[in-house]
């Protein structure tokens, strides 16, 4: 049961393998015209929604310590995002770094922290 779902969660991913690296090139330009920011806004939100399907699909097929696993493993993934950010915004605020280029890449970092903090407390807990 824990590789059908593994799989399924791999197979339900790969959308969002594909388009997060995809917004991410369409949103690195500063300069875009309208045209190229519809793109990115709409592979943004593809995305989005594509990361929200995962989910209700993930927490439909597990049970309760699955559940507890995956809302563990999402609230790390979320502290590591806020202190991302954080230091994101003080380096930008230095003009060290442009926040723009790095706030996908940092969420694009906070889901494979909670995949990867979900897949091995899943494959340790036998």
């Amino acid at each position: 049961m824990t590789r059908a779902a593994r799989r399924a969660v791999l197979i339900d991913g790969l959308p969002v393998a594909v388009l997060g690296p995809v917004a991410l090139a369409l949103g690195s330009n500063p300069d875009q015209s309208a045209a190229q920011k519809a793109w990115w806004i709409a592979a943004t939100t593809v995305f989005v929604l594509s990361v929200v399907w995962i989910l209700v699909r993930a927490f439909r097929r597990a049970d309760e310590y699955l559940r507890k696993v995956q809302l563990e493993s999402m609230a790390i993934a979320f502290a590591a995002v806020l202190v991302a950010l954080q230091v994101a915004t003080v380096l930008d605020a230095a003009r060290i770094i442009q926040l723009h280029q790095l706030t996908q890449l940092i969420l694009l970092g906070g889901v494979a922290i909670w995949l990867t903090i979900a897949d091995l407390r899943t494959r340790l807990r036998r």
